[in-house]
């Protein structure tokens, strides 16, 4: 289970509606405590993606890395990372399941028509070749 406070939603959900129409990304930080997980604050990260950003996001390893060295200052983990779909649902992609890592939650917020409809998190498997639907409460 994820659990995202207002102050970092507020900040996602922003993030997602001002990108529109292409995708946004960024990480969340917080705390787990098991399968438990809050996430505390939400920071916005640059998509990197050369191509069309309507349809892929991508991170720069330096940015990750920020996001970790900024959680462990602040005595937070890296929880997960966010993104957006604009016009379409908030699944986990082939694509972005290829390029996932194992260890965090996926956050994707569906916009449509530059309004928030809807968000899902994601927990990839080990072997990236599938992912389960995560509760999340916001």
């Amino acid at each position: 289970m994820i659990r995202i406070e207002p102050g970092p939603w507020k900040v996602m959900l922003a993030h997602a509606v001002e990108t529109y129409p292409n995708e946004c990304c960024g990480a969340m930080l917080g705390v787990a405590d098991g399968d438990a997980k809050t996430v505390r604050e939400a920071l916005r990260l640059e998509n990197a993606f050369a191509g069309a950003q309507a349809a892929r996001y991508e991170l720069r390893p330096e940015d990750l890395l920020a996001a970790d060295t900024a959680a462990r200052k602040r005595s937070m983990d890296l929880i997960g990372i966010y993104h957006s779909h604009p016009d379409c649902d908030a699944y986990f992609s082939k694509t972005d399941l290829e390029n996932s890592c194992p260890w965090y939650s996926f956050v994707v917020l569906s916009v449509r028509n530059g309004e928030f409809h809807h968000a899902n998190s994601w927990l990839p498997n080990f072997d990236r070749t599938e992912a389960a639907r995560e509760e999340l409460q916001y």
